[in-house]
């Protein structure tokens, strides 16, 4: 939906120092790059300046220390973070041009009679809602999802459309879940006997936190026994897998096509790296950043940034070698003694 707002009202939004005229109409935001005179944009590096000058972007959002470059172009709007204000202008700029769910359950919809659909909740086409599911206040349920017996859905959250909530498992309140996504499918947890194997049933749920946000595809699976935990404030990116029984700390963030093995704990305040795995049983304390790519093959108890790949290899020639690269700094360390000794 195209629309157009006035310079002042997001500035009041912001609640930055605008410089230029509050009437200006902006029709969009967009990266300094490429700017029309109706575009809004952001400048949140020092290291960007030389874009400030050449951009045509009606306005740009900066910090106090770009404010005198960014008046001398044009208009401006000052915060303290500009990346912040970027991210709160698109969420307010998004709630304007989209068009709000209309409450109540589609007549399309299968909803059990022993339901609960909070007030306001909005329940799209051939959704399923089982048995003893709770739909909280104004959440969204999108068009074919799936949600189990027992589960339950917190207010404000959306479920976009074709999203699995499974059978007693539970997100709270103003989550964003987006297409695709399966919660609650069985862990992958089997007993070989005799040269076959023997599945282990799934007894746990999933448990997720308040302001969650899950990737397209991603998938969480219900633990063997006991739960597996999201909790509040975690990120998710697309395509990532999540085993049974993890744990995933406070305000985490993983990128696509991450990997958590089974009962695996990882801390609060963590990131991933796409395409990072992390093998199971290990344990990731807070403030620990994972590289891109990277296999977490050992428990991390020290916050700080951690990388690794190794070549696959024979297991014991591979082992032979880790061992060697780790002590490589320390031989390197002896062989410049034993250098400075040689006449």
């Amino acid at each position: 939906m195209a629309i157009e707002i006035a310079l002042g009202e997001i500035a009041e939004q912001l609640g930055g120092e605008l410089i230029g005229d509050p009437g200006l109409r902006i029709t969009r935001i967009g990266p300094l790059e490429g700017a029309t005179p109706s575009t809004i944009s952001f400048l949140s590096h020092p290291r960007y300046q030389s874009q400030l000058t050449h951009t045509q972007a009606g306005c740009v959002i900066v910090a106090p220390a770009m404010r005198d470059a960014a008046a001398a172009r044009g208009a401006a709007i000052v915060v303290d973070d500009p990346y912040l204000g970027f991210a709160r202008l698109t969420q307010w700029w998004a709630r304007r041009a989209s068009a709000a769910p209309v409450p109540g359950v589609h007549p399309s919809a299968v909803v059990d009679a022993s339901a609960v659909i909070g007030a306001g909740a909005s329940v799209g086409a051939l959704a399923v809602i089982e048995a003893g599911a709770v739909i909280g206040d104004a959440a969204v349920i999108g068009a074919q999802c799936f949600v189990g017996a027992a589960a339950a859905v917190g207010a404000h959250t959306r479920l976009a459309p074709r999203v699995v909530l499974g059978a007693s498992c539970r997100i709270g309140e103003r989550g964003i879940v987006h297409s695709g996504v399966v919660i609650g499918a069985d862990g992958f947890g089997f007993a070989p006997t005799e040269g076959r194997w023997e599945k282990i049933e799934q007894l746990g749920n999933v448990w997720i936190g308040d302001d969650v946000e899950i990737g397209a595809n991603t998938c969480i699976d219900r633990g063997a026994l006991e739960d597996t935990v999201i909790e509040d404030g975690v990120k998710l990116d697309n395509l990532i897998q999540i085993g049974h029984n993890v744990r995933i700390g406070a305000h985490t963030a993983m990128a696509g096509c991450v990997g958590v093995a089974g009962s695996a704990s990882i801390g609060r305040h963590c990131t991933v790296g796409g395409g990072a795995i992390v093998l199971g049983h290990l344990t990731l304390a807070d403030h620990v950043n994972i590289s891109a790519a990277s296999v977490v093959m050992r428990s991390i108890a020290k916050p700080g940034h951690y990388s690794g790949v190794f070549p696959i290899d024979d297991n014991a020639a591979w082992e032979k070698n880790a061992a060697t690269l780790r002590q490589l700094h320390a031989l390197r360390e002896r062989l410049r003694a034993l250098e400075k000794k040689t006449p």
